[in-house]
């Protein structure tokens, strides 16, 4: 082999192997993250969301994510009502430091359902929301440590529900009954409650025609003293007059203030 030509060879294997050098160092923390991390944590989306990229950097502030069986969603395999698809979500108490709950819907126009800040309260809450067609739906825990734990479930429907006008706008009942507060408190061992409320609110969409967004912000929970309990920022997919529930760290009456995005105020207090 001509001189010139060996070198060629020789270079082009040295090139090789700084490449895979190189690559080897890239990859070699991954592998070594994914070795630490418990069994019930996977880095890959196991309900392949063609939108799932999309929903970290929009949603949960570009990462980082790990996807785990702790972080439990619970939704029917068919949606039966698009207007308002039960969900129940709920973190394994092997899940510590949870700062903050974002609910999502993948493929629904306007993915974001609510956020939920359990301050006094259990990483739980259950509520109803509008499904525009067959989606994930996700939770995203994120602990102290600034990780983002998401689990979730696909939803089957026929869909419609972030499209169609609200029963209270199309009848016009809401004006006399909106932002009153209904709900109940149970007790639950010596320090904790239980805490379903109801608010009378359209919670439109913007998404039908000739009926603008008009939907709940915000609802705080507090104690006795004003000390806050659980705050939740909802957003236009939460159903209309929506229903929640959630379990406090908390014995007592509590204290319900909030507003909607017209500024209209929420004010009611619910007691055993």
């Amino acid at each position: 082999m001509p001189r010139h030509d060996a070198q060629g060879v020789l270079a082009h294997r040295v090139a090789g192997a700084r490449c895979a050098l190189v690559a080897l160092l890239l990859i070699a923390p991954s592998i070594a993250l994914a070795a630490k991390l418990p069994d019930s944590v996977k880095t890959t989306d196991p309900l392949r969301s063609p939108a799932w990229d999309a929903m970290v950097a929009r949603h949960l502030d570009g990462g980082p994510v790990e996807f785990d069986e702790r972080v439990q969603v619970t939704v029917p395999p068919t949606a039966e009502d698009a207007l308002a698809v039960p969900v129940e979500v709920r973190v394994d108490d092997t899940l510590t430091g949870v700062e903050e709950l974002r609910l999502i819907a993948d493929l629904n126009p306007i993915p974001l359902i609510l956020s939920y800040r359990p301050t006094r309260a259990d990483p739980f809450i259950s509520f109803r929301f509008k499904v525009e067609q067959s989606t994930p739906v996700r939770a995203a825990a994120r602990t102290k440590d600034g990780v983002w734990h998401v689990g979730g479930a696909w939803l089957s429907a026929a869909g419609g529900g972030c499209t169609a006008p609200s029963h209270g706008t199309g009848e016009g009942m809401w004006r006399d009954q909106l932002n009153q507060v209904s709900g109940g408190l149970w007790a639950r061992g010596e320090d904790r409650s239980r805490l379903k409320l109801r608010v009378m609110h359209p919670m439109d969409t913007g998404l039908a025609a000739g009926i603008p967004v008009f939907h709940i912000e915000s609802l705080r929970v507090l104690d006795a003293k004003g000390q806050e309990l659980a705050l939740i920022k909802t957003y236009e997919p939460l159903s209309e007059n929506p229903v929640l529930s959630f379990e406090l760290k908390h014995r007592g009456p509590v204290r319900i203030e909030g507003r909607d995005i017209q500024g209209n105020l929420i004010q009611a207090r619910v007691g055993p």
